[in-house]
């Protein structure tokens, strides 16, 4: 490769890149399809192995997906309205024990006078709630003060569906055509390391998200068991982040803690919702990350909080998504770099080392 094809394709990577970083906001939905896609598609192979066509094993992938999707969002939806409106009628009680047990202690503690206004507090409350209506309203009527929102979830909810359909579709023509655009020199190396990066991040995906869903039921049970009236909105909360190292432990127990307290008062709930994600980091620990996920990616737990950190800074949501997908390519590219480098002659090469001289 002379100079000025080494300027081309360098020029060519920032334009992308740019691109890239302009388009992030709208680049959501597709990126959720591709994920989808890449999930389904070795089903579709196999169904296609049993002598059906493509697109009886696209129509029978996607009607499971589709079923998959609606039903949790009829299960959890109207379950998590539920326990919301079941909080906000406890409120008034949760902020008398702030004001009658809370507060007190802290201020022993701290030596100095805290205090809330109490009346005017639940004053406030019931009236917005009395005005507002349920939750649902709440969140329709919020929704319809922003026109831009409604679409970004109408684009969403449309796309997603749709452009998973055509990308299951068309998933091995797409990958036989960017093949065939490869220059014919570095095919070899890029098939090895394509092969690589899509065998790490087959078992990492398909195994966090197995996890995640364990994760998510086990601390909804768990916490429901407890009594917790927000068991499922924490429980699939903590579940779906549990991706990052000990974020959804910190999270789970936080949120429940304080929801625990504001319920019960007491600190044997509190020491219960402990014992939760505590049986639930010691299974993730034990049992399900070595059995399902492994060491698949090769990142070390703080790398992967500075990739999802660092995707959601450059790029949002769209960043969070493709953080770790990312960084597992990256992983393998640093692997076959690493290779080539103790294999090149800069690394072989012996530098003598300087002798004193009189």
């Amino acid at each position: 490769m002379n100079e000025s094809q080494k300027w081309f394709w360098l020029t060519a990577l920032l334009v992308f890149s740019g691109v890239i970083y302009l388009l992030a906001p709208m680049l959501t939905p597709f990126l959720f399809s591709a994920l989808l896609a890449y999930l389904g598609d070795p089903v579709v192979d196999r169904i296609e192995r049993l002598g059906l066509s493509r697109t009886v094993g696209v129509i029978i992938v996607f009607t499971v997906m589709l079923f998959v999707g609606i039903s949790a969002l009829l299960g959890v939806i109207p379950a998590l309205e539920r326990q919301i409106v079941v909080v906000i009628a406890k409120t008034p009680q949760a902020i008398d024990w702030i004001q009658d047990w809370l507060l007190p202690r802290v201020s022993s503690r701290l030596g100095i006078v805290l205090s809330i206004d109490t009346a005017t507090l639940k004053q406030s409350l019931v009236a917005h709630w009395q005005e507002l209506g349920t939750v649902v309203q709440q969140v329709v009527m919020h929704l319809g003060r922003s026109g831009q929102m409604v679409l970004g979830w109408l684009s969403f909810l449309f796309l997603v569906p749709v452009v998973t359909f055509y990308l299951l579709r068309d998933w091995d023509h797409l990958v036989r055509h960017i093949d065939d655009l490869l220059p014919r020199k570095i095919v070899p190396t890029v098939r090895v390391i394509a092969g690589e990066i899509d065998a790490v991040l087959a078992e990492f995906l398909r195994g966090q998200l197995t996890v995640m869903l364990a994760l998510a039921l086990l601390y909804t049970v768990g916490l429901g068991l407890i009594g917790l009236d927000l068991a499922i909105a924490i429980g699939i909360s903590a579940g779906m982040v549990s991706f990052v190292p000990y974020l959804g432990v910190i999270v789970g127990v936080l949120l429940a803690g304080i929801a625990a307290l504001l319920q019960f008062g007491d600190a044997w709930h509190v020491l219960a919702v402990v014992a939760v994600f505590g049986i639930g980091q010691i299974l993730e620990g034990m049992v399900l990350s070595p059995l399902l996920v492994g060491d698949r990616i090769g990142l070390h737990p703080v790398a992967v909080i500075f990739a999802v950190m660092a995707g959601g800074q450059l790029f949002g949501f769209f960043g969070v998504l493709v953080a770790l997908p990312v960084a597992a390519a990256i992983v393998v590219l640093l692997r076959h770099s690493q290779t080539e480098y103790r294999r090149s002659e800069y690394y072989a090469t012996e530098i003598p080392l300087p002798t004193e001289t009189e």
